[in-house]
């Protein structure tokens, strides 16, 4: 049997959050994960151990990651480095994002930190 390999925007935004967590997995393939999360008044999140990507499916409002804030509209794509303070802030009603985790627990290292060989 094929995998699943598609997965539409309405699918995710009705999918029931995980008991104990604050999105929904929608697939898993060895260190990756693909979520949905679509916080409503506040995100009370915290730093997670993997690196991740959000991708904005809909809504708007401020991000913060690391102390600086930048906006977001649908479609823009953010990154968070495992282990760095980061929400949402100030967010339309209608907001909600793609997660995406990826790598080894603590991250991947970035281009600077990767040794030369």
């Amino acid at each position: 049997m094929t995998p699943d390999f598609a997965f539409p925007l309405a699918t995710a935004m009705t999918a029931p959050n995980e008991p104990g967590r604050a999105s929904a997995l929608l697939f898993a393939h060895g260190t990756m994960t693909l979520r949905y999360y679509a916080p409503r008044g506040h995100d009370a999140q915290t730093p997670h151990d993997q690196d991740e990507i959000y991708v904005v499916a809909s809504g708007s409002g401020t991000f913060e990651c690391d102390g600086v804030r930048k906006p977001f509209v649908a479609g823009d794509a953010l990154f968070v480095a495992a282990g760095i303070d980061h929400r949402f802030l100030d967010f339309t009603e209608d907001f909600g994002t793609w997660v995406i985790f990826y790598g080894a627990t603590g991250g991947e290292a970035s281009a600077e930190e990767r040794s030369e060989p």
